[in-house]
């Protein structure tokens, strides 16, 4: 089987991986020579991705590059503690969620693409999918993000993605006053504009993420900086404390939603991860690698691809609409009004830690099913 992957972010490299486990013959391309392409930040890995990556044979170079974080505890603005949960897995869990940077992700999976015998070519941008060279390929994964190319293709009706009402820029501040620098936790304040995410690293430094609520986006994102952020959350102490002793290039965002799409695939074309469903909520690289993965597992299982497109598309459609609906959830949480958060402080803190394990089973208790076992050349065995 002839496979063409159009892009080679997080989704199109654990594509490349996965497919190359069932022997596929399989050519990535991607218009961006670093790994971050445009998109830079950290990612948390819950126990799902961990799992998928697992799979996929990766789970220990990618545990590897970044570190474990026990627990998640969320903050009102004031500072009160309103949940403390273990950290994108159930209780009891071995497995710990693992934080890196998404460029040391992609490096990981594309290093191990290549290893399996997948071909990258870096730097070449795919928009047209009729002649070279995608022509004869049995197979073209749409794995081209959120401003698909391959989308269009599938369906030149599908729905463009929409500005979700928040605005996100992430950062390093040195080691902030009052952080235990050993302490694994994985910070959420829930603030007047937004919320701020801060978790400390092993180096001592903290790494953060602050997501605003705004009508309209700002007209310049990269105008944003630490100290315009600063009086944002001028009411959440700990988070201008971090923002304080912020230092280098801060990374901007702005989020996006995309109504579901009346199709995922056609013909031989079928699109994963951000170009179907941008979910977020932590969720969006974890989704990429399950779609991978569940793909991969079809192909091989059926052998033909018509009948494993329609199979990965039913398996996958009652999880993603799940999580998209998730997904909605936690942005409303981020960007609740006065009344909404006042509530939300008075009720979290008693009914969270009973809602939560039943809110998060149906996510980190899936099981993806296996591949094939790699032989030395990285293909089945």
């Amino acid at each position: 089987m002839r496979v063409v992957v159009v892009g080679g972010g997080v989704a199109g490299a654990a594509s490349a991986v996965a497919l190359r486990r069932i022997g596929a013959e399989v050519t990535v391309y991607e218009a961006y020579e670093d790994p971050a392409g445009p998109v830079g930040s950290f990612v948390s890995l819950a126990v799902n991705a961990l799992r998928g990556l697992d799979a996929l044979g990766c789970l220990p170079a990618v545990q590897r590059a970044g570190f474990p974080v026990e627990r998640q505890r969320m903050w009102s603005g004031g500072g009160k503690l309103l949940g403390d949960v273990p950290r994108g897995r159930p209780e009891g869990e071995p497995l710990r969620s693992v934080t890196l940077l998404r460029a040391d992700l992609v490096r990981v999976l594309r290093a191990e693409a290549r290893r399996a015998g997948a071909r990258i070519v870096t730097g070449r941008r795919l928009t047209s999918f009729t002649g070279e060279p995608t022509a004869g390929a049995d197979l073209l994964i749409g794995a081209d993000g959120l401003w698909s190319a391959v989308r269009r293709a599938v369906d030149p009706a599908a729905p463009e993605p929409a500005y979700a009402g928040l605005y996100g820029v992430a950062g390093v501040s040195r080691e902030a006053p009052g952080q235990a620098p050993a302490e694994s936790a994985f910070h959420m304040i829930f603030g007047r504009r937004g919320a701020f995410i801060h978790l400390p690293r092993p180096d001592g430094t903290v790494w953060w993420s602050a997501q605003i609520a705004a009508a309209a986006p700002p007209p310049d994102l990269a105008e944003v900086d630490a100290a315009r952020l600063a009086a944002l959350f001028r009411t959440e102490e700990r988070a201008v404390e971090v923002l304080r002793a912020a230092e280098g290039k801060l990374t901007s965002t702005l989020f996006h939603v995309l109504p579901r799409l009346p199709r995922r695939y056609r013909g031989r074309m079928v699109l994963i991860g951000d170009a179907a469903h941008p979910v977020g909520a932590g969720q969006g690289a974890a989704m990429a690698i399950e779609d991978a993965v569940v793909l991969a597992r079809q192909l091989h299982r059926t052998g033909e691809v018509a009948a494993a497109l329609a199979a990965w598309d039913q398996e996958r459609e009652a999880r993603l609409g799940k999580m998209a609906r998730a997904a909605a959830r936690n942005r409303e949480a981020k960007t609740a009004g006065p009344l909404a958060s006042r509530l939300r402080n008075l009720v979290m803190p008693v009914v969270f830690p009973r809602v939560y394990p039943r809110a998060t089973g149906w996510l980190y208790a899936h099981e993806l099913g296996e591949l094939p076992a790699a032989d030395a050349e990285g293909a089945r065995g």
